[in-house]
């Protein structure tokens, strides 16, 4: 082998090194995301629905009333501000949500949670006190649903998109609590 690639190769080798080095040292690099992120879809003819959060675990802790405190708003989910995208105008409860992208609140209580689709957008949702960065003057939707508790637990925060009775509903649950958001 020429000289010129025996110093590539070594080159090489040492970049492979630093960078499983930096990954290895680097926090978190090789461990499991705590609350890793998804995006939910939902098509039907030309409407398209899309939700992105990061999905929080239960992890054997109280969560409604615990790990997320009773009548404070809550940014629905981890890391950053939970997003709602339609690309056609929703009936919600009594509110007309326009398209566009939205990003979603709750006020959790043990028989009601409150949802607000705010028009505003924030990168994390949360300030440095983790208290909610929610501005109400841009909430466009404000409904009240009721809770329904479920018989099992739900380990990771879940929101999807229901449709099974021809009576599309936004659903979010985690631990033993489920809420539908109507939408028409």
């Amino acid at each position: 082998m020429n000289r010129f690639l025996k110093w590539v190769m070594i080159l090489l080798v040492f970049v492979a090194v630093g960078i499983f080095l930096y990954a290895y040292f680097e926090k978190g690099a090789f461990s499991k995301v705590l609350s890793p992120k998804d995006t939910v879809e939902y098509k039907l003819n030309d409407l398209k629905l899309e939700v992105f959060y990061n999905r929080p675990s239960k992890r054997d802790r109280l969560i409604f009333g615990g790990l997320v405190p009773y009548n404070e708003v809550w940014r629905t989910g981890a890391n950053e501000a939970t997003t709602f995208k339609t690309n056609k105008a929703l009936k919600i409860g009594t509110d007309s949500l326009p398209p566009g992208k939205y990003t979603l609140w709750t006020v959790p209580n043990d028989t009601i949670w409150h949802v607000m689709f705010n028009k505003k957008q924030y990168k994390w949702g949360v300030d440095d006190t983790m208290k909610a960065m929610r501005d109400p003057d841009f909430d466009v939707v404000d409904l009240k649903v009721p809770v329904e508790k479920l018989n099992n637990v739900v380990e990771e925060f879940t929101i999807s998109f229901d449709n099974s009775t021809d009576n599309l509903a936004l659903t979010m649950a985690w631990d033993d609590v489920k809420v539908a958001v109507p939408l028409k």
